[in-house]
């Protein structure tokens, strides 16, 4: 089955992907030390928030390794946050069990295979 309509649910994830990135990018901006020691771990987490905009603006575009992005981004997310509380965990293992529902139901594979033979 081909779909060149994007579910509206995969438009709503992406564009959360998008928003999330950004917002995250620009707080994380400020914490960005530009004296002294390169921060790498500043950098590293502006690195993790641009791929969450480089996931939903794909996303948006139909690319398939797109979603698995998304899907990558918000299992490290789940990972990380195991370094923290179970709450903070609970939350991004929900939050992930939706993202996945959402991107690997078949109107979503057919919308990202649609380019595909």
């Amino acid at each position: 089955m081909k779909s060149d309509k994007r579910p509206l649910s995969v438009t709503y994830i992406s564009c959360l992907f998008v928003a999330v990135g950004i917002i995250g990018f620009a707080y994380h901006a400020t914490e960005f030390k530009t004296q002294g020691p390169f921060d790498h771990d500043g950098a590293f987490v502006l690195f993790i928030r641009l791929l969450a905009i480089v996931a939903g603006a794909f996303m948006l575009r139909g690319a398939n390794w797109a979603r698995w992005l998304a899907l990558a981004w918000m299992a490290y997310h789940v990972i990380l946050s195991t370094l923290h509380s179970v709450s903070e965990t609970v939350i991004h293992g929900v939050l992930f069990a939706g993202v996945a529902y959402v991107l690997l139901r078949p109107e979503a594979a057919a919308y990202f295979n649609r380019g595909k033979a």
